[in-house]
């Protein structure tokens, strides 16, 4: 049994990794579910890996299977048999045992997130990523994601979901760079510091209409800087969150593109637009990177330093997820004088996500799931202040842009349903030193999208934003005010006019406020079509 189970594994593995070998300098990315779709169309496989040597190919299987073949002899062969004394029973639970250790090595050890592709991604070149990746592994994983990418059906032509798109991305015109409230900054290449806050949902944030009193220092930082209040995040997820406000890429319904490595190289990032402008790059997060595969999104990014879990003290990893805000706050402080300018920092907090475990003394009653997020929120927002009120009396205070943004907001306070606009809305605020006297306190009610982030910000950094072709400037005019977002297999869509959220499962409207033209259901349906083809293409 254990000898033909061995053969048919070494066999499989062995035809897999000569296949990696033939198709890799095809395709450029490592075996995955794609030689599945190929297997329909054989013709199109050999097409694909034609200029592969056959030859050498055909010896490197037979090297694979003689050293699996010897080696099975050396290990396997040398074992002795059970004696006659053992028993099936203790057999049984031997082999129960084994299974249990087999456990840790299966997840990649006993630490907080199981392994992922992005724990082997350690250099900002996509090949010396690539030959990290475990083949016979990757195409696994990639087998068991199959079912998150199955095609959405076309709502309509892809010609008129392309005419509707294209409407609401025009290209920017003379007259958008001209408007007054368009120039914010008082220098051309400010540092930039992005702050992604864990959950910021607006129903906690007072100055764009949420409770008042649980982010005081976010609310003075708005006053004094300019406050986006009509923003809805992307997706509902941190992954999602994330590519959304730093690629401009809009989320997908049963999946996240974080996942596939060999798609989020492709995609734009602020990080490299930014230091092909000459900006050096850090990216802090107190937690694991492992986390949700957001290592190989940021390495193949190109940041020069990424500061996690691991970077901090024993004594500071307080939380279940790794260092406080405070903690991560201070270390930024403690490193920003080193770093080269101008610089681009992204910060992530965590301490505002589940279990809402907070080191200080809570601000408001209650043991409740929401008053323990609410104070989680109060927690994160001290810490932002001390943080703040600390780089005011900095030198490079004066030089740099404060981009503060939650990831994706959250159903509390008030249970909001899944697919309810209110757990979308969230805060953006532009603040910082290198803003002019005359946009401070600057209110903006645009409705946008976390997609619009990038854009907005290297509008006005002077910088080109032709590959965000998903995002817009939200201090330019807008001509058809329209903001998407997606939940677990379905969309929301935002206008002037109201909401309508469509259930990709029942092909049905969930909700649709009384007067929302119908022209706007089917700007969604446009909207999701197209992005989940170009998902699907890269």
């Amino acid at each position: 049994l254990v000898a033909g189970y061995s053969a048919v594994l070494g066999l499989v593995l062995a035809v897999l990794l000569t296949a990696d070998l033939g198709l890799y300098s095809a395709w450029g990315f490592r075996l995955d579910g794609t030689l599945v779709q190929y297997l329909s169309n054989p013709s199109e496989m050999a097409a694909s890996a034609g200029s592969a040597p056959l030859g050498g190919l055909l010896l490197a299987l037979a090297g694979l299977l003689a050293a699996g073949t010897g080696l099975y002899k050396v290990v396997v062969g040398r074992l002795p048999a059970l004696p006659p004394y053992f028993g099936r029973g203790r057999a049984a639970l031997a082999g129960l045992l084994y299974g249990l250790l087999l456990i840790p090595m299966l997840r990649g050890g006993t630490q907080q997130i199981p392994v992922n592709q992005g724990d082997v991604y350690f250099s900002d070149h996509p090949f010396a990523n690539h030959a990290a990746v475990n083949a016979a592994w990757n195409f696994l994983d990639a087998l068991a994601r199959r079912r998150d990418e199955r095609p959405l059906p076309a709502f309509m032509p892809d010609t008129t979901a392309q005419h509707l798109v294209r409407e609401l991305y025009p290209p920017p015109t003379l007259s958008s760079f001209l408007a007054p409230k368009s120039f914010l900054l008082r220098e051309p290449r400010p540092n930039v510091l992005f702050i992604i806050l864990e959950s910021f949902t607006a129903k906690l944030v007072g100055s764009v209409g949420g409770e008042p009193g649980v982010t005081p220092n976010l609310d003075s930082l708005a006053r004094t800087g300019v406050l986006f209040t009509n923003i809805y995040a992307a997706g509902d997820r941190s992954q999602k969150g994330l590519v959304a406000l730093l690629s401009g890429y809009p989320n997908q319904p049963t999946t996240s593109i974080i996942k596939y490595p060999r798609k989020t190289e492709h995609l734009p990032h602020l990080r490299r637009n930014l230091g092909w402008a000459g900006y050096s790059s850090a990216y802090y997060y107190g937690g694991e990177l492992a986390f949700a595969n957001m290592q190989s999104y940021l390495r193949t990014a190109g940041y020069e330093r990424l500061i996690e879990r691991s970077d901090f003290a024993a004594a500071d990893q307080n939380s279940k997820w790794g260092a406080h805000d405070h903690v991560l706050f201070d270390r930024i402080l403690a490193d920003i004088p080193q770093q080269r300018q101008p610089f681009f920092i992204t910060a992530f907090t965590l301490s505002s996500h589940e279990p809402f475990e907070i080191p200080i003394a809570p601000k408001f009653a209650g043991t409740d799931e929401v008053a323990l997020f609410r104070n989680s929120v109060y927690y994160t927002d001290w810490a932002l202040g001390r943080f703040l009120r600390a780089a005011q009396q900095q030198p490079w205070w004066d030089h740099t842009l404060i981009v503060l943004c939650a990831d994706h907001g959250h159903p509390q306070p008030g249970n909001s349903a899944n697919e309810e606009p209110d757990k979308f809305h969230i805060p953006l605020v532009l603040a910082g030193g290198a803003l002019r006297p005359e946009a401070r306190g600057q209110v903006v009610s645009t409705l946008g999208s976390q997609t619009d982030v990038a854009t907005t910000l290297l509008r006005q950094l002077g910088l080109p934003s032709t590959r965000y072709r998903w995002g817009r400037d939200l201090l330019a005019p807008v001509t058809i005010p329209f903001t998407y977002y997606c939940f677990d297999d379905g969309f929301g869509t935002i206008s002037p006019a109201g909401v309508v959220t469509f259930d990709n499962i029942g092909h049905r409207v969930t909700f649709h406020d009384e007067g929302v033209p119908a022209q706007q259901l089917r700007r969604g349906e446009a909207y999701e079509q197209l992005s989940m083809e170009d998902f699907a293409k890269r």
